[in-house]
């Protein structure tokens, strides 16, 4: 039997680099080796986007257009909208009665993006219920293996909480998942923090090549180089993490000696890092045209993705019943 993996992403707007690095570069690597569920997370864009719900509709089509751009499969995975999937929202109903409140209010990016995200007003159940839906969405298809970000790393160990108290009231149902990440778990965005589309600072799959360039040669550097004949630290600079992501290794020698001696200027590093990133998502701009021009096989994908998806979903949710007793 091959392992269940899960993972999911938010339809707030295009994909970046970051979702490449953080999470869609294992999505590819395990649909090969492993049983694979892939959703496109509508009702956690609720959570924050919810007075711009009408745009999601299209943020949807953007999502899954860059899954199947970077190489996921139908094929070999399930892609589906989390929306069309309603065991979900039952199960995430039945974990929130036996959660206690302050394990939410210390997940980390609870307070963090309040902060951060000073636009919206995010003091709702829905945003403070996040990590709880989220646990739904993971053990609904009983899944082993969670491939995130950094930043989502906490919600994982809140669901294997949440799993542990499950069983511990009705017995064992669920597996404890475990959270998987990239050997580079974040890159960070143009301005050094971290990379997002509330931020402004992301670079997208769905970026030209005229684009790549004008977003990476006014990126933030290592401060200690403030002119070319000074010598710097890569491990300090932002752009070190990409060649790390999308550079061989002799080019990331390169840097690294270059950088330390004073040899070459930020304007070499980026120009090498320009051309690396435009090798990448070159196939990826191509794959992205072939799926745009054909909306109707998209939309197919998904709907199939979901009939699946459903078909898994309804089996765990007859099991859960039956161990609460209100089947």
């Amino acid at each position: 039997m091959k392992k269940v993996v899960l993972s999911g992403m938010r339809p707030s707007g295009p994909l970046h680099l970051g979702h490449w690095v953080g999470a869609l570069s294992n999505w590819v690597r395990f649909q090969d080796e492993y049983e694979c569920f892939f959703e496109i997370a509508t009702w956690h864009a609720l959570t924050s986007e919810y007075q711009n719900a009408k745009e999601i509709k299209q943020w949807i089509s953007d999502i899954i257009l860059d899954w199947l751009s970077v190489g996921l499969a139908p094929e070999k995975c399930v892609m589906f909208n989390q929306s069309e999937v309603k065991e979900h929202s039952e199960l995430h109903l039945l974990l929130s009665m036996i959660i206690p409140v302050p394990w939410l209010e210390r997940v980390p990016t609870y307070k963090d993006q309040q902060q951060q995200i000073s636009n919206r007003d995010l003091n709702t159940y829905g945003f403070l219920g996040y990590p709880v839906l989220q646990t739904s969405d993971i053990i609904i298809y009983k899944a082993e293996l969670v491939p995130v970000g950094e930043d989502q790393v906490s919600h994982v160990e809140l669901a294997r909480e949440i799993v542990r108290r499950f069983n511990n009231f009705y017995g064992y149902v669920f597996p404890e998942p475990e959270a998987y990440l990239t050997p580079i778990p974040r890159l960070l965005g143009t301005d050094g923090r971290k990379m997002s589309k509330s931020y402004g600072n992301a670079i997208y799959l769905k970026d030209s090549s005229e684009e790549i360039e004008g977003k990476i040669l006014p990126m933030v550097t290592d401060p200690k180089r403030k002119r070319k004949t000074d010598p710097g630290e890569p491990e300090d600079c932002p752009v070190f993490d990409y060649h790390k992501a999308f550079s061989n290794r002799e080019e990331i020698d390169w840097v690294m000696n270059g950088c330390r001696s004073a040899g070459i200027g930020c304007i070499d590093c980026k120009k090498v890092l320009i051309k690396n990133l435009n090798e990448f998502l070159n196939p990826v701009r191509e794959r992205r045209l072939k799926f745009s021009i054909k909306p109707d096989l998209v939309y197919q994908i998904l709907l199939e993705g979901a009939s699946r998806a459903r078909e898994r979903a309804k089996i765990t949710m007859e099991e859960v019943r039956e161990r609460i007793g209100i089947r």
